[in-house]
């Protein structure tokens, strides 16, 4: 069984629709996927408590507002067979360029094999939070912020979209007429009937992409792609919409039967570059990556 090192967090709602009489009732409705006796075991082995430390029982009555601070576990975690880079660090960010199929933090199977968990061990930061997130199946840059105090102003670029984002990926083509062709693609993205999954709606335009088509040979493409909004696969659905989804994409256009990782097939995105206006320093930061795709072959 592994058991992560570092505590994953939900806070309890302001209002308590279900009639929550304990922290325990709440956590059984919010992770459905977690066996009430686990939860259980869980407070008897105090991995449950509040953000001070004080251990949750599962008698604890609900408290709105509150953190409830708990330990993931998962049996078996596979390993993730491919390094992080560390490309930057001062006191105030980390930048690092993740590899395919690590996630950059906890999530389903993964504990310790997430690139959170993984740079708080090699960096001994345990304040480390990531400022915005990538899928774990696209590698590339994810910023960390180093100092609490900061943080806030640097999570607050995301918010506003301030930040200058670039990705490259690879798909099919055999059209070498689509060299240079440029789109900007905006439309209503909202969650598939599978919840897995995003697709394009009608309504209000809520997500935003522009891309380039930079070289095409031997029936592939490589494509510069910048994220104009931030949903979820927002790239690959859109690289989807205009005919071409992305090689190795294991959800778009559908969803293939799950199984486990193929390390020789990666999805081909990748997030290359973040521009932006420090909001601590005023300096302008870049940051690139040197990894690449499978382009060349």
């Amino acid at each position: 069984m592994g058991r992560s090192q570092y505590a994953s967090s939900v806070v309890m709602p302001s209002n308590n629709p279900a009639q929550y009489e304990t922290v325990l009732d709440f956590l059984i409705v919010r992770f459905p996927r977690i066996d009430a006796e686990i939860w259980r075991q869980r407070m008897l082995d105090g991995n449950v408590h509040w953000e001070g430390g004080d251990p949750i029982s599962e008698a604890t009555p609900f408290t709105a507002n509150a953190r409830v601070f708990y330990y993931r576990e998962v049996p078996d975690e596979p390993e993730i067979p491919f390094q992080e880079l560390i490309i930057h660090q001062d006191d105030e960010l980390l930048v690092a360029c993740k590899p395919h199929f690590l996630p950059v933090t906890p999530a389903g199977i993964y504990v310790q094999q997430c690139l959170l968990n993984r740079l708080r061990e090699r960096t001994g930061i345990d304040a480390l939070t990531p400022i915005h997130r990538i899928d774990r199946d696209t590698a590339g840059l994810v910023m960390f912020s180093v100092n609490p105090e900061t943080r806030g102003a640097y999570q607050q670029m995301f918010a506003e979209g301030t930040v200058q984002k670039t990705y490259q990926a690879v798909a099919a083509c055999d059209d070498s007429a689509m060299k240079g062709k440029r789109w900007l693609i905006e439309n209503r993205m909202d969650t598939a009937e599978q919840w897995f999954r995003m697709s394009i709606t009608e309504g209000e335009i809520n997500a935003r992409s522009t891309v380039n088509c930079i070289d095409v040979k031997n029936g592939r493409a490589l494509f510069e792609l910048s994220p104009l909004t931030g949903k979820t696969h927002q790239l690959r659905v859109h690289m989807n919409s205009i005919g071409f989804p992305l090689e190795n994409d294991r959800l778009y256009p559908d969803a293939l039967p799950k199984g486990e990782d193929d390390f020789g097939k990666p999805l081909q995105l990748l997030a290359k570059e973040v521009e932006f206006v420090d909001p601590v320093t005023g300096e302008q930061r870049h940051f690139q990556t040197t990894r690449g795709l499978n382009w060349s072959a």
